[in-house]
């Protein structure tokens, strides 16, 4: 049985979502002792929670409510126990809910870990715990405070900075900006009240941030904030109101951490390896990110740092978990030493063109074969197919979500870009109609 994602079980909330909900308590709760458990704000949240809590006491879990809980403050608290949970579905839309698993080193629950429990699901092999070994649950309140308190310990207070702050109406409401004023800044809120009634698109991409970038140039701020649902997302935007893309965040934040090595996944901009990183691609999903770092020994992650251009952004010294406040915080610092619109402009600018066709993953193999036939450039199969060259690069990859198949192309000039994202489809265009006679 499939249940999980590239991040965490979601589906659409229903009566089929809450039975399976329950399971998945009683197969995680016979593996762990003890469990945090904390949730973002959509409607279904406390539904979602207790159909998830319920198994897990059945199984003779102890249990720790957090309550409303950002993902990343939820992680950093499940260093007490023997794993984390959150009900979230992070940037869905709001009909959605989920289960987010975290080991106690903030990093999301790794294969092994999800196929015992698929497997468990799948068969039914629950344990139920006798009746005088049920489990409890306790309050945790102050999970949200200690994160807090563990991020201003790296940070300089007195940042005297106007920042918009645009939480969507999710779980960082109450987080990211007491944050921001703990260290000085005049924050103007957008949509920091909790509701799962989000007043947005909750993604954090920029067209859902049209009213951030006005709110930024209204206020006449010094950058603008957004997280999505459960705040392991961050987007900014600078203070001439323009939304910067994430692999630009992604390159700003490890110039200033100091970082020597970048983990980040396979549709990141080439821009990471030609700032002098020494770079290591994944699996596109910040689960495979987190995944590298955690092979790292504790004593030396403090020299890396992984990241994705979605906005998940990991700092292994605090935690494996994407971390969008603690990401506040230190593109905050940055915009305290120059604005954000200077230090981005100093990067080397690319052109990425992104599409997709209607197909199935059944054409890629087809697909691979061509591109491997070219007998140039660099043929890498991390996740899909990328053809790396010196002046740009090709991602060919199956939609894991819809029949579609998806392209991205990035080089150093537009001319470049069109020519690498034209070969894309027409390899796609040719494996398919191959396919299509090959199946008759």
């Amino acid at each position: 049985m499939k249940l999980f994602g590239s991040s965490g079980i979601r589906r659409v909330v229903d009566r089929d979502f809450l039975e399976l909900t329950s399971n998945v308590g009683l197969a995680v709760g016979g593996l762990y002792p003890s469990i945090v458990v904390g949730r973002d704000t959509r409607t279904s949240g406390d539904a979602v929670k207790s159909a998830f809590v319920s198994g897990l006491l059945a199984a003779g879990s102890r249990v720790a409510d957090a309550g409303i809980a950002p993902t990343p403050s939820l992680a950093y608290a499940a260093r007490d126990f023997d794993a984390g949970a959150v009900i979230t579905a992070s940037h869905n839309p709001p009909e959605y809910n989920g289960i987010k698993l975290v080991n106690p080193d903030g990093s999301a629950f790794d294969s092994m870990q999800r196929e015992r429990i698929e497997q468990l699901v799948g068969d039914s092999q629950y344990q139920l715990a006798a009746w005088e070994n049920m489990g409890s649950v306790e309050g945790f309140p102050r999970a949200v405070e200690r994160h807090v308190e563990r991020i201003l310990g790296d940070t300089p207070r007195d940042t005297r900075l106007k920042v918009v702050v645009d939480c969507g109406c999710g779980a960082a409401s109450d987080a990211t900006p007491v944050l921001l004023r703990r260290m000085g800044c005049s924050v103007v809120e957008l949509h920091c009240t909790p509701s799962g009634h989000f007043p947005r698109g909750i993604e954090p991409i920029e067209e859902n941030l049209q009213e951030l970038m006005a709110a930024v140039s209204t206020e006449g701020a010094h950058l603008g904030l957004a997280h999505d649902g459960d705040a392991d997302r961050l987007a900014v935007v600078d203070d001439r109101g323009r939304y910067v893309n994430g692999d630009v965040v992604m390159a700003l934040l490890a110039r200033h951490l100091g970082v020597t090595k970048v983990v980040t996944t396979v549709d990141a901009s080439m821009l990471i390896e030609d700032l002098g990183f020494d770079v290591v691609r994944t699996k596109v999903g910040d689960v495979f990110v987190s995944d590298v770092l955690r092979a790292t020994p504790e004593e030396r992650r403090a020299d890396e740092f992984g990241g994705e251009p979605s906005g998940c952004f990991i700092f292994p010294k605090m935690s494996l978990c994407p971390d969008g406040i603690y990401a506040a915080l230190k593109i905050v610092e940055l915009a305290s030493l120059r604005p954000l619109s200077e230090l981005a402009s100093e990067l080397p600018r690319y052109v990425v063109l992104r599409g997709g066709m209607p197909g199935t993953s059944d054409a890629m193999d087809i697909v691979q074969r061509r591109l491997a036939a070219r007998n140039d450039g660099n043929l890498e199969t991390i996740d899909g197919l990328r053809l790396s060259y010196d002046d740009g690069w090709l991602l060919i990859r199956a939609s894991g979500t819809e029949p579609k198949i998806r392209i991205t192309a990035e080089a150093k000039d537009e001319r470049r870009a069109g020519e690498l994202c034209e070969l894309g489809r027409e390899t796609v265009n040719e494996s398919l109609r191959e396919l299509e006679s090959t199946s008759r």
